[in-house]
């Protein structure tokens, strides 16, 4: 069940209603989704690749296996893992947002992919699937903009068959506190000038950094996915924890 509507929560350092939160996330995304793919190799020089490619390193997807993408917008990670479980196999691509969406879709259909993917507007809250039925469930920059976390991981908990495996990528925490000034500098002044010049808007991605800042950092996900009932959690920290990959399994 999602937890307990507070009132408030918060959109990036803003308090907003609880209520409201998915409707200004999907707003950032509209905005943003004709350019989120230059936007990605713009601001992280290219390392989102990367990052992406060692998450798909994880799945241990095999052939003929079913994958789940929640958030996968513009489906990076979809497409990466309809190639590790082949033409008898299945990815299920979601997003709450239509526009990103839209885009995904069509990267999946132009690389022939139509007939072992399927693409679902979906709430990562409330995933409206039959349970226990994914080999794995990946979340790639998403969970941040999620209002209700925990409903979320139980979500997609439910989604996976036993032995199944949920991987996290998001933004998350320096572990190297003395670049902390440096990383500041470059979030709040350098992306949303990226943002304003190459998007036309620099809150969207003003509203990037902010909901990195807020997110909860490495140690506490990872309790977060141990509430959710996963086992063997576990977390790798890339370049530095500006990323981590997070895993559970569900046995």
């Amino acid at each position: 069940m999602p937890q307990q509507n507070p009132g408030s929560t918060h959109f990036g350092f803003e308090d907003v209603a609880w209520n409201d939160k998915a409707r200004r996330v999907r707003g950032v995304f509209d905005s943003v989704a004709s350019k989120y793919d230059v936007m990605n190799d713009l601001m992280s020089a290219g390392a989102h690749r990367l990052w992406k490619r060692f998450t798909l390193s994880c799945t241990n997807l095999r052939a003929g296996q079913r994958a789940l993408d929640v958030a996968g917008g513009t489906g990076d990670l979809s497409l990466g893992m309809l190639k590790q479980v082949g033409t008898s196999g299945m990815v299920v691509l979601t997003d709450i947002n239509a526009e990103m969406l839209l885009r995904g879709r069509d990267r999946l259909i132009n690389a022939g992919h139509a007939g072992n993917s399927r693409v679902v507007q979906a709430n990562a809250e409330c995933l409206p699937f039959r349970r226990a039925q994914f080999d794995c469930v990946t979340i790639g920059f998403g969970l941040r903009n999620v209002t209700d976390k925990p409903a979320a991981l139980r979500s997609m908990q439910s989604m996976l068959k036993p032995g199944g495996q949920l991987i996290v990528l998001e933004f998350s925490q320096l572990a190297v506190p003395a670049l902390q000034p440096l990383y500041d500098a470059y979030s709040f002044r350098i992306l949303p000038w990226l943002g304003q010049v190459v998007a036309g808007d620099a809150a969207s991605y003003r509203y990037l950094a902010e909901s990195i800042r807020k997110h909860p950092d490495q140690e506490t996900l990872l309790g977060m996915m141990r509430d959710a009932g996963l086992s063997n959690c576990s977390y790798q920290n890339l370049s530095g924890g500006v990323v981590a990959v997070h895993r559970g399994y569900v046995y």
